[in-house]
């Protein structure tokens, strides 16, 4: 059986680690967080490069705005999620019920459609972040915080009555703790001005 990392055809070197990427009908088709020891591989198309310079250039200027074509498949929804995802702003995040309501469906079917993103950063599920979130880091408006990279953000911070408030950042790719909450928090903080 082929090891993981070999599926991808480019392998970039970033600061969060090696990133697979996969190009599919002349449209990126995945971006995947790769284990520290996989083998780099430079980019041989001409569209291969133009990816690899803009993730480059995203991860030395966050205000990058990415325009590759995309060859993402995914559902009728899900395409609709990850179009409004693209409108969020560097350095900004939306709570997953503002943009639920936004959307007009429900804040799990929001996390379910950024949880199967193919191509995080470029489409940026990860300034999607659970509500409250905002409050707690002291934003005025739940939905356009800017998250302290340092800061433990899945600790209590302080009561309410007899109601404790967490400040959660929400999940990514699917898990709510360790190494992916942790680039999303990374991702935010590169992301603040």
């Amino acid at each position: 059986m082929a090891h993981r990392d070999e599926r991808y055809p480019v392998v970039l070197a970033s600061p969060i680690g090696p990133l697979g990427v996969v190009i599919r009908d002349d449209g990126l088709e995945d971006v995947s967080f790769l284990s520290p020891r996989a083998r780099l591989k430079p980019p041989r198309t001409p569209l291969e490069r133009r990816i690899c310079r803009q993730l480059q250039a995203y991860f030395a200027n966050p205000r990058v705005l990415f325009d590759v074509p995309l060859a993402t498949g995914g559902t009728p929804f899900q395409q609709r999620v990850w179009r409004m995802l693209r409108r969020i702003p560097p350095g900004t995040t939306w709570s997953y019920g503002e943009l639920a309501r936004r959307l007009r469906t429900s804040p799990r079917a929001v996390g379910n459609a950024c949880r199967a993103n193919p191509v995080p950063i470029v489409i940026p599920c990860h300034r999607v972040v659970a509500s409250g979130y905002g409050d707690v880091q002291g934003s005025t408006s739940v939905g356009r915080s800017q998250p302290p990279a340092s800061r433990d953000i899945s600790t209590s911070l302080h009561s309410t009555g007899s109601r404790k408030l967490r400040a959660t950042i929400g999940g990514f790719m699917g898990a709510r703790a360790g190494k992916a909450v942790r680039l999303k928090q990374w991702l935010l903080g590169h992301e603040r001005v």
